[in-house]
């Protein structure tokens, strides 16, 4: 009897392993059907959309070039980050400011010592050139010039300001300088810049500048060049919170006359550097489409039709002959326009209840509309009462909605990556049926502008709201992505926030940027998926897309894979006649906690291949994987 159970169990441990063998096998295999017939609408280019704001290091310290803080002094010097220099008398003097509402008005406090105001942890690439400016109001005998001290200030660069290059009807000269990093020990260092003067007297410095020589138009080369990859279409700007407190007036005319403010929104000063004007210059530069959004928190109607002129106006209107006189003499021409952001947040500068913001939109659009029809109008949304108001008051003034939504992280890794795919399909699922329910909305297709959505969560590692991003964000993000496509009939939009730094794709360094893992997959999707969404069967938690080129020709199939083993996958396209090899890009890492940083070598990448081989007959996809599959398609 022994013998029999331990054979009986021995016979039971076997099927077990048989079974078990038998399910991980089938595991390992996963057939996804493919139906070509079954077409959704073309996907519109501005999914791919990006969102910057007036905050933390995104525009400045991301986008911007300008490598000193405060260039303006709107907080007096001696209080971080300039320190002054040598026996200095200091005051902040509203009497004969340049800029603002006081400038920096000091003295030796003897007379022939030297005074001045420096600024330290500027990093310098060895062997590079910077260009800059200060404008000075010196007394007569006085003489001034800038320092830079690299590493430990053992090497010091001084350069006379003697080059007086500009006149102002204040008595302010411009005076530039420029000067090539060779005396860095390493290939970067950190160093101090100050401007120093010497003489008796009153002396006062308007504002200065210091930039890589290699800027583009005030713009960081390194990180234009990244966004020329990502090859985004269109960008939201300038808020967020921010645009609710933000004057436009500030951002145009003489750059170094703008009036630095206390960011209404977030920590820090708005410089005003980056503008309406520079705004349309990066657009144009990166050949995207800009999608502008006016302030209908403290601002009024009159205020954003002023705006409105100054961007579209013909040349002999007001502002548009304060455009031209600014140099851009032709109307910028942009359509698309952001009536506010998230007015039902209290957190918002101007926040209102429902149908008063209701009211005010109205009004913005009717005064939008009346200056050019053919703009596109975008509303504030939020699922929910917003929505439901809004959707029934506002049918009739506006062409798209906008929403908003960021989640945080999970512990567990597939639910982590699903979370977004899960927040589109729930906002998608509510709009369906806003149109069923609500007669206002009656032969109208007003689609979502998806215009914020992200992760956002961690430590701020690249200033405020200066999160880091893994390889499993970068999981979620395609998983967005495929949903997008899912619902191409409802979204005309959708602006993954914020492009530079804070939650955005790509970070930066004061001397070096890089992708995020979001931004790998944003950039990979851009330019390589296809436009016309087909039906897709395949089981979770594998999410599988797939797309034909707007012109027939190319199938791509892409798969996110969040589990931690390696998959064969057989895809089923019955109706369409394939290639028997193509092209792979993979995205892939056995460490969903894995990222890329500015500062070091790139460890997450995107790797492309050829493949051959029928994708029916299975082709194998890695573990925690974006994989993007493109195969011709045989007439």
């Amino acid at each position: 009897m022994k013998s029999l159970r331990i054979t009986m169990l021995a016979l039971v441990a076997v099927a077990t392993l048989a079974i078990a063998n038998s399910a991980t096998q089938a595991q390992d295999r996963v057939d996804v059907d493919i139906d070509a017939n079954a077409k959704g609408e073309p996907i519109s280019p501005f999914i791919y959309g990006q969102f910057i704001e007036h905050l933390g290091r995104c525009i400045y310290g991301g986008i911007w070039s300008e490598m000193l803080q405060d260039r303006k002094f709107h907080d007096a010097p001696a209080m971080h980050p300039w320190e002054l220099v040598g026996a200095t008398e200091f005051k902040h003097d509203s009497a004969g400011k340049f800029v603002g509402k006081a400038s920096p008005h000091w003295k030796s406090a003897n007379g022939d010592e030297i005074f001045g105001v420096e600024q330290s942890g500027i990093e310098f690439v060895k062997n590079k050139k910077y260009v800059g400016y200060a404008w000075l109001k010196l007394a007569e005998g006085q003489k001034a010039w800038i320092r830079v001290a690299f590493g430990n200030g053992e090497n010091v660069l001084e350069r006379a300001l003697e080059n007086a290059t500009e006149r102002a009807d204040d008595g302010y000269i411009k005076y530039t300088f420029e000067f090539v990093a060779e005396k860095l020990k390493a290939e970067k260092e950190f160093g101090a810049f100050s401007v120093r003067m010497q003489g008796a007297g009153d002396a006062r410095l308007g504002t200065v500048s210091l930039m890589p020589a290699d800027n583009i138009n005030g713009m960081r080369a390194d990180t234009l060049a990244l966004l020329k990859e990502l090859n985004s279409p269109i960008y939201r700007w300038p808020g967020g919170n921010f645009v609710s407190g933000y004057n436009w007036k500030d951002g145009i005319g003489d750059r170094d006359r703008r009036p630095p403010r206390k960011n209404p929104a977030w920590q820090g000063i708005e410089h005003n550097d980056f503008g309406i004007d520079e705004f349309m210059f990066f657009c144009r530069y990166l050949g995207t489409e800009p999608d502008i959004a006016v302030n209908t928190g403290a601002g009024q109607v009159d205020s954003a039709v002023e705006e409105l002129e100054y961007v579209n106006g013909a040349a002999d209107s007001e502002w548009g002959r304060k455009r031209a006189a600014n140099g851009h003499a032709e109307p910028y021409g942009v359509k698309y326009w952001c009536i506010g952001n998230e007015m039902f947040g209290d957190w918002q500068i101007g926040h209102m209840a429902t149908d008063k913001y209701a009211i005010k939109h109205n009004q913005f659009a009717e005064a939008f509309q009346k200056f050019d029809p053919n703009l596109t109008l975008i509303a504030v949304g939020a699922v929910g009462k917003w929505d439901e108001l809004i959707m029934r008051e506002c049918a009739d003034h506006m062409d798209w909605i906008s929403e908003h939504f960021y989640v945080q992280e999970r512990p567990d890794l597939v639910a982590h990556v699903e979370q977004i795919p899960n927040s589109i399909r729930r906002i998608a699922n509510a709009h369906r049926k806003y149109r069923q329910d609500f007669p206002e909305l009656q032969g109208k297709d007003i689609k979502i502008a998806m215009d914020e959505w992200n992760y956002w969560y961690g430590p701020h590692v690249f200033g405020e709201l200066g999160t880091r991003y893994f390889h499993k964000d970068g999981l979620g993000i395609a998983e967005g992505l495929h949903e997008y496509y899912r619902n191409s009939d409802i979204f005309a939009m959708a602006n993954y926030a914020q492009t530079v730094n804070v939650i955005g794709c790509i970070k930066t360094s004061q001397t070096s940027a890089q992708f995020e893992t979001t931004g790998l997959v944003l950039k990979l999707y851009r330019n390589e998926y296809g436009e016309i969404p087909v039906k897709v069967e395949a089981p979770r938690p594998y999410d599988v897309a797939a797309a034909t080129t707007a012109d027939g020709k190319t199938l791509t199939v892409a798969v996110v894979n969040p589990t931690e083993k390696a998959v064969k996958f057989a895809f089923n396209a019955s109706a369409l006649k394939l290639d028997d090899e193509g092209k792979k890009f993979e995205i892939a890492d056995s460490d969903p906690q894995a990222y890329n940083d500015p500062d070091a070598p790139q460890r997450v990448k995107i790797v492309e291949s050829e493949f051959k081989g029928a994708l029916k007959d299975g082709v194998e996809v890695k573990p925690l994987s974006v994989t993007l599959f493109k195969v011709d398609i045989d007439e």
